[in-house]
């Protein structure tokens, strides 16, 4: 039987780091990875047998439960068909009309392969449609690692973005304005000195990379007022929030139409797959229609079409977001319950079945205020619900999510496990 560690050694022999994405090396919270197995339900095993209770769903597409059986047959029997065209098949309509169906903001929409793909595209076209060059983007908001992304904010808030990853050229951080989230003042100045050259604000709706950071009331209504006010397009960055926080979004929760919306996640039910979206007129700048170019070959691939229409229909059914809202208040409430008893600082925030654990007095509001949690204790409590079989994201800045395959049972041991997790915490083990 191979080990966890051994995995973990050979993959370091062939890629950076032993992981393809960052985050999974446990850099923030110590200590080596596991390795899947396989994952069912609610729940993952790793290389060794261990079970795990599964908190991060892939960073949220999982919203059924992994390997859902209707998910399943579908994929099994798009496979039999073939794995990729490289040419249009029937089912990249039929998730089209799903979406456009359950997104009234969204008139035309285009499949891409990842979240990252739909927000790079998404901006180039707000620039084509505008004509103008400048984004605005918020401090701790992540939105793939395109280059205009990877920005961090200067020492004033209309102070023009330095790359904070290297291989970013700072000419392309120019044009990158940053802003704190929430801090709807300090967005209004950006906009009365930049606004004439902005093409689009790019915003999470709800923040779910510096743990889960819900916006103040008014903030994305005030938003969308200084995008009609300046003329920018307004993208919405869903990537996280779409048919996972609602089954309209986090825009149909606040009541905010955006011009652009992204989409990945939910809608492959963890196949590779991403969309963009939006008003007709924007999105007929797309060729073949219009001049802004984007392409791929996997774009609409035929299995992670069949994939998201799986999923779609299962999270249409009557009461489905109920129950898995009323599930995340119940875990919430309990992991509060349990830090009092053990006189940990501890505040949690949910949003439908998407939800974020703070180890401090109380929620944040914005990047600056996230990172002043204690990470330490993060970090004890982390590898103490490990031990006892319960993921969670392996960083404080992630938010985590809950599925229908979460049953009362399996939230009852979870809380169970982490209630002893927690005592650790508040005896400083």
């Amino acid at each position: 039987m191979s080990t966890n560690h051994a995995c973990f050694e050979r993959a370091q022999k062939y890629i950076p780091g032993g992981v393809n994405s960052p985050v999974r090396a446990f850099g923030q919270v110590g200590g080596e990875p596991f390795f899947v197995a396989r994952a069912e339900g609610a729940y993952m095993w790793d290389v060794e047998g261990k079970r795990y209770t599964d908190f991060v769903g892939s960073w949220g597409p999982m919203i059924s439960g992994h390997a859902h059986p209707d998910v399943v047959a579908a994929v099994t029997d798009a496979a039999t068909h073939g794995l990729s065209y490289g040419a249009p098949c029937p089912d990249e309509a039929e998730l089209a009309a799903e979406i456009i169906k359950l997104v009234p903001s969204i008139e035309l929409v285009r499949m891409v392969n990842s979240g990252t793909e739909a927000t790079m595209s998404a901006v180039r076209l707000a620039r084509g449609f505008t004509g103008r060059d400048l984004i605005v983007k918020f401090s701790g908001c992540y939105h793939g690692h395109a280059d205009s992304f990877l920005v961090k904010a200067g020492s004033g808030v209309a102070t023009l973005g330095l790359p904070n990853s290297p291989g970013v050229p700072a000419c392309l951080a120019d044009l990158t304005l940053t802003c704190e989230f929430n801090d709807l003042e300090a967005l209004s100045e950006i906009m009365r000195v930049h606004g004439e050259r902005i093409a689009s604000i790019i915003v999470e709706p709800v923040a779910g990379n510096m743990n889960c950071v819900p916006p103040l009331p008014g903030y994305l209504q005030g938003m969308r007022k200084l995008c009609d006010d300046h003329g920018s397009v307004l993208i919405f960055d869903e990537v996280m929030t779409g048919f996972r926080v609602a089954l309209g979004g986090a825009q149909s929760v606040f009541g905010v139409k955006p011009d652009l919306t992204t989409f990945g996640k939910v809608i492959g039910a963890g196949m590779p797959v991403g969309a963009y979206g939006g008003r007709r007129d924007i999105m007929s700048m797309i060729a073949p229609l219009g001049p802004v170019y984007q392409g791929g070959t996997l774009s609409g691939n035929p299995l992670a079409m069949a994939a998201g229409l799986a999923n779609l229909k299962l999270i249409q059914v009557e009461g489905f977001y109920d129950r898995l809202t009323a599930t995340t208040t119940t875990f919430c409430r309990g992991m509060q319950a349990a830090a009092d008893a053990a006189g940990v600082p501890f505040a949690t925030v949910e949003v439908g079945p998407m939800f974020g654990l703070y180890f401090a007095e109380r929620v944040a509001k914005n990047y600056t205020e996230s990172a002043k949690s204690d990470i330490d204790a993060f970090k004890r409590f982390f590898h103490a619900s490990l031990k006892r079989g319960v993921f969670f994201a392996p960083s404080a800045y992630e938010a985590g999510f809950i599925s229908l395959a979460h049953t009362d049972e399996i939230i009852a041991e979870s809380l169970a496990a982490c209630t002893e997790a927690m005592a650790e915490v508040g005896r400083g083990q």
